[in-house]
């Protein structure tokens, strides 16, 4: 039996009345090679003063059993519980403006009801465009400029970006389910999907939350800071290099994506690999690579950075 979505959620009282304002968000649990979604969400809430301004009912949406939260013991008693939260909080940029960000788990359950929460929550709340982001796994060199697929409820939203493949099927999310209604309802939404290479994807990976950060501006209007984030990435690259020229059989293998990708840009006019639909695995290929990480992530539960 469906929930009603009026139970799902709770408005902060005193939330500020706003405006024409842009919500960020990314729901964990979905796809997302490198942890990329994950580390951008964490960045900008760690960079960024916030307040909450709505909150979702987790306890009726969330399967404890499934993505077991962490709990802290110390020598003979049990010191700390970390419960997880949905919810959508108040950020502003560096020139000022506000923008809203929904993070949490991806919801086990009651999708219709919980989307169509959000949805009343983002008109309460003054949205003017919703963007998603998180990343995907791709046959790509680290060396190479990462690529991003968009896709948008209005195509002028991704103009600038080609499209990955014509017709694709791969699990749903509860992010592309809000997306898809959004659409429905004539109202703005965009997704980016950062194209990690295959052989990082169970790793965080600074890198390609960086170029979320830059396509997720660009899109909501937003001045937003990266700092720490390319700091952070840097770290990373050093020690993706030093540990790839450790190894023969990575190099060779990074050193053969390298020629592939710089043989298909070449062709295609300094376009990127994933970019080059005639190169390009088909629909087949890529929805099962979808599905094999997707079962990774679940084989290796709730520890993305081991």
């Amino acid at each position: 039996m469906a929930r009603d979505p009026g139970d799902l959620y709770q408005v902060t009282p005193g939330a500020p009345e706003l405006d024409d304002v842009p919500m960020l968000y990314y729901l964990d649990g979905f796809i997302d090679a490198g942890g990329a979604g994950r580390l951008l969400t964490a960045h900008l809430l760690s960079a960024l003063e916030h307040t909450e301004v709505a909150r979702f009912d987790v306890d009726s949406l969330i399967d404890y059993r499934s993505r077991r939260p962490v709990m802290t013991f110390a020598k003979d008693h049990w010191e700390n519980y970390e419960a997880p939260e949905i919810s959508v909080s108040l950020l502003h940029d560096a020139e000022g403006s506000p923008f809203l960000l929904l993070s949490g788990p991806e919801p086990d359950h009651d999708w219709d009801s919980f989307i169509t929460a959000v949805l009343t929550v983002a008109t309460r709340l003054g949205v003017r465009l919703a963007v998603g982001f998180h990343g995907i796994p791709m046959g790509v060199p680290h060396t190479r400029p990462l690529g991003v697929t968009a896709h948008a409820t209005r195509t002028d939203l991704v103009e600038g970006y080609r499209p990955l493949v014509d017709r694709l099927q791969v699990p749903g999310s509860a992010a592309a389910l809000l997306e898809l209604r959004m659409g429905e309802q004539g109202r703005a939404a965009v997704g980016f999907a950062v194209h990690v290479p295959h052989y990082l994807a169970q790793a965080a990976y600074p890198a390609a939350a960086v170029t979320l950060l830059e396509s997720v501006q660009r899109a909501a209007g937003l001045s937003l800071p990266a700092e720490a984030l390319r700091e952070a990435a840097h770290r990373t690259d050093l020690e993706i290099a030093r540990q790839v020229e450790g190894s023969e059989e990575v190099s060779e293998v990074v050193h053969a994506l390298e020629q592939q990708y710089d043989a298909f840009a070449a062709g295609s006019d300094g376009g990127t690999l994933a970019e080059d639909a005639e190169h390009m695995p088909t629909a087949e290929e890529l929805g099962a690579q979808f599905e094999r990480f997707l079962a990774e992530q679940q084989g290796r539960g709730e520890n993305p950075d081991a």
